[in-house]
This record gives C-alpha cells, structure tokens and sequence, in this order.
C-alpha cells in the first residue's frame, strides 16, 4: 500500500500572512520605541534650549550651565558606581547559592523574597537609609576616616550624621539588588547540564564546577544585570533626595558633609519652586541623564554582543 505526502506547495496559505502580521507587528513596535525615543530626546532638547544659550550669570548658579550640571552629573555617576560594586558580588553570590547550594524548599523561599525586594517602594528604602544605615555607617566612616585619609574617597574629616554618598550607594545597592540577582539566577539556571556533569567527572569540586562552567557561560547576563541595575541606580529620585547632605561642587570624599548632588535628585527638589529659566535649566540636566543613561545601555549592548558567541552548544 503506497502513501503520498502532500507536495511542498501545499502549505496553508494562512500561516504565511500570520507570519507577515507577526512580522509587521514586531517591525512597528520596534519603530514605535524608535519613534518615542526620538521624541523624548527631540522635546528634552527643545526645552532646553533657552538654558543652553542663556548667559551664565542667568542660569542657576550664577556660574553657567557646564558649572550647574557637571558637579551633579558627577554626582549621579558616584552614587550609581558605589551601588553597583555593592551589588554586583552580592548578587552573584545570591543568585549562585539559589541555584547550586540551597535545598529546593529554601531556595524557593529566598528567590521570593529577592523578588519581593522589588515591590518596596523607594521611599521606604530612603526612610531606612536615614533611620538606619546611616547611624549605623558613623563608626565605619570614622575609621576609614582614622586609618584611609591618604585614599582621597575617605579624606574625611567623616560625618556625624551619616548622610554620605557611602550611605547612599549602599541603599542603591539593595534597592537594584532585586533585578540583579533575577538576571543572575536565570542565567545561571540555564547552564548546559552537560557542562556541569563533565566538570565534576574530571574531578572538579562544586565551586571550581562554577568557576569553569557556570560563571563563563552566565558572563554575558550578568553584564546585562549589572547594566539594569545601573540604569536603575543613575535614575533614582526619592530615596537620594531623603538621605544626601547635599553640597555645591564636586566631592570625591564619599564619608563626609560634602556630597555632590545627583541629576534626578535635584529635579525632584527643585522643580516644584521653578519657573522660568530655572525650569529649562533642570531640563537640560535631565537632557544629560538621558544620554547618560542612554551611554550606559549601549556599552552595555556591545559588551553583550562581543559574549553572545558562547553558548551551550559550542
């Protein structure tokens, strides 16, 4: 008994216009992010245009432009930095002991905890940074302060009250903690099992299994988490505004009074009493958070790209 198959072109004609709908859908939606970036780009730009071709002695400040936005945009970049060395170590290590060492019960359990981190509100993570780290950060920043002087970071003379930069990084930190230890642990879970059974039947104990397999096939995710949780940290409002000693000009001493100030802080405080020029000037510093924030996901994208070759199948 003979069987014929259907020939080639006998493929329903309707998945290939589902493919064309997907195809179209996916292509708008694409240009639509494109579109929308542009316009926000376009309409930061517009409005701070006044600001940028004022007068010095008009913008706030009295000293120009470059002079307002410099010291906070460096300011915004400290704060994010300090958060993300925080961070990053803690939550590899989190998202390692999830997926390779912790029984399953308890493995669950803290991964909805990690996550639960997320709904927290920033605010409540600013109360806690006033509340707590910071008393808690005196005795640190005191001696770090006795016994680092020569590290210009800790030049001290430390703070009393504890509103420091170092505080504040800290409470970034926890607050991107969340999405970082996310990444980690999706990443980590997807590790070629294979991989890991030919590393421990040469011998190799569980740690050196992760250093030779798990660490190098998750690098590129933990970029991308590390990047997420930046760009959260570069773009953090209330928590920044409530705990900072804010102080004008540009401050390396991260344990002292004098701290810069950060861009998406100084908006949020200073915007509701602005008019004006003021208003422009404020938008043109969130015109360089923008491509700051902007900078960062491209480093990002091509740090990624350049570890995308490694898989599980090479």
């Amino acid at each position: 008994m003979s069987t014929t198959s259907a020939p080639p072109d006998a493929v329903p004609r309707t998945s290939h216009r589902g493919d064309r709908i997907f195809s179209g859908a996916a292509l708008a939606a694409g240009v639509l992010i494109l579109v929308t970036l542009a316009g926000v780009a376009g309409f930061l730009l517009w409005q701070a245009l006044p600001a940028i071709s004022a007068p010095p002695e008009d913008v706030r400040g009295g000293e120009g432009l470059f002079s307002y936005i410099a010291p906070l945009a460096f300011g915004t970049v400290l704060a994010a930095v300090i958060g993300l060395l925080i961070a990053t170590p803690l939550s590899i290590g989190i998202a390692l002991f999830i997926t390779h060492y912790a029984p399953r019960r308890i493995a669950q359990v803290l991964g909805y905890i990690v996550d639960l981190l997320a709904a927290v509100p920033s605010i409540i993570f600013g109360l806690w940074g006033i509340f707590v780290v910071a008393p808690a950060s005196v005795p640190l920043a005191q001696w770090l302060a006795d016994h680092l002087s020569f590290i210009p970071f800790f030049a001290g003379p430390a703070s009393t009250s504890g509103r420091t930069m170092l505080v504040v990084g800290a409470v970034l930190a926890i607050m991107i903690l969340p999405v970082m230890t996310a990444v980690n642990r999706e990443v980590f879970l997807q590790t070629p099992t294979l991989h890991e059974e030919a590393s421990l039947a040469l011998g190799a104990t569980r740690w050196e299994m992760i250093r030779q397999a798990v660490l190098p096939f998750g690098k590129s995710g933990i970029i991308s988490g590390a990047m997420l949780g930046l760009g959260r940290a570069l773009g953090e409002t209330m928590a920044v505004a409530l705990i900072l000693s804010v102080s004008p000009g540009v401050h390396w001493d991260i344990i002292s009074t004098q701290n810069s100030g950060t861009i998406a802080a100084d908006i949020a405080l200073q915007f509701p009493e602005s008019s004006g020029l003021d208003v422009n000037t404020l938008i043109a510093s969130g015109l360089v958070l923008f491509f700051i924030t902007l900078l960062v996901n491209m480093v990002a994208r091509y740090i990624v790209s350049r570890r995308a070759e490694f898989s599980g199948a090479n």
